[in-house]
């Protein structure tokens, strides 16, 4: 199985090299291209799409919308027009008082634009109709515009150093792997999913309208700052290590409704797996499509993830009539 660039690694070889004991000899050659690029990447790459794909479930439970996604709704625009910013405005800066602050800024920015697009577009939306799928998605719309409109304002006063950084977040990439950032997405990750699976239950009654979810019980305005926090968390450290990946939210929790229907009970941990599944599959291809060059997977999967937009919108479409 591929995992990383042009060159293989298949099964017999992966057994020879434990066998003869090379593979945990961090001198040999196989050693450091097993542990130190090929499986940082696969974990990588299944952590992330995991917290695409809960993210995607969070969001489609908050706004009771199947088409609801975090970067159909602009909270990776969000989170990469932080990056952008930071990118730009702080490149140069030597921040000497405090070393380590360098490492955690740009994630840290990333997160804070995510959540200041959850907030936006959740308050927007219920300010001009309530309850109307149509102003979420034209706020979300707006949302994106808005992002990239900065974005690209940041992309204009770049040097050529910072563009080529800012086009890294823009396309997506899981290239630059590193077991420190693999720690990280899972400590947030399964953090994030044992808090939540214990409101199962209320998202399920969400899904049935704001007023028969507070019938029953539910604090309902401190389940939807709950959930905005962690899509904001999930979405916008994806975004900030690895770029804009979009449709992995979308296309993740839809297969799995699909398959076992609308209890959250199911569809959260099964997002989890489904979005983990889909982008491993999409990095592998991404990198063996066109070897020796590698195609970024964040455009593989909108490559991927469009023409299942369209035929979701279509199926949608034929429900409402």
């Amino acid at each position: 199985m591929p995992v990383l660039g042009s060159d293989w690694l298949v099964l017999p070889k992966f057994i020879g090299w434990f066998v003869s004991g090379s593979a945990l000899d961090p001198t040999t050659p196989g050693a450091n291209v097993l542990f130190s690029l090929r499986l940082p990447r696969v974990l990588l790459a299944g952590l992330v799409g995991a917290s695409l794909g809960l993210s995607g479930a969070l969001t489609q439970s908050l706004f009771r919308n199947p088409l609801a996604e975090p970067g159909l709704l602009g909270v990776n625009a969000g989170a990469a027009c932080g990056a952008a910013l930071t990118i730009v405005m702080f490149s140069q800066a030597s921040l000497t008082f405090m070393p380590g602050l360098r490492l955690w800024l740009l994630p840290i920015a990333s997160f804070a634009g995510a959540l200041a697009v959850c907030i936006s577009l959740n308050q927007t939306a219920r300010w001009l109709a309530p309850g109307s799928i149509a102003a979420l998605l034209l706020t979300g719309i707006a949302m994106n515009a808005l992002a990239g409109a900065v974005i690209g304002l940041c992309t204009y006063f770049a040097n050529d150093e910072q563009l080529r950084s800012i086009s890294f977040w823009t396309l997506g990439s899981l290239a630059g792997a590193r077991w420190e950032w693999v720690g990280l997405f899972a400590g947030i990750l399964f953090s994030g999913y044992f808090q939540l699976r214990r409101r199962a239950q209320d998202l399920n009654a969400l899904a049935l309208g704001e007023p028969v979810a507070r019938q029953v019980g539910v604090d309902v305005r401190r389940l939807r700052k709950q959930i905005i926090i962690w899509v904001a968390l999930l979405s916008g450290t994806a975004v900030a290590f690895c770029g804009m990946i979009g449709f992995v939210g979308l296309i993740a929790p839809h297969l799995v409704r699909l398959w076992v229907g609308p209890d959250q009970r199911l569809v959260l941990p099964l997002s989890l797996l489904s979005g983990a599944f889909l982008l491993l599959v999409a990095d592998t291809l991404a990198r063996v499509v066109a070897i020796p060059a590698e195609i970024p997977v964040g455009i593989f999967t909108a490559l991927l993830g469009g023409p299942f937009f369209f035929l979701l919108v279509r199926q949608v479409r034929r429900q409402i009539g």
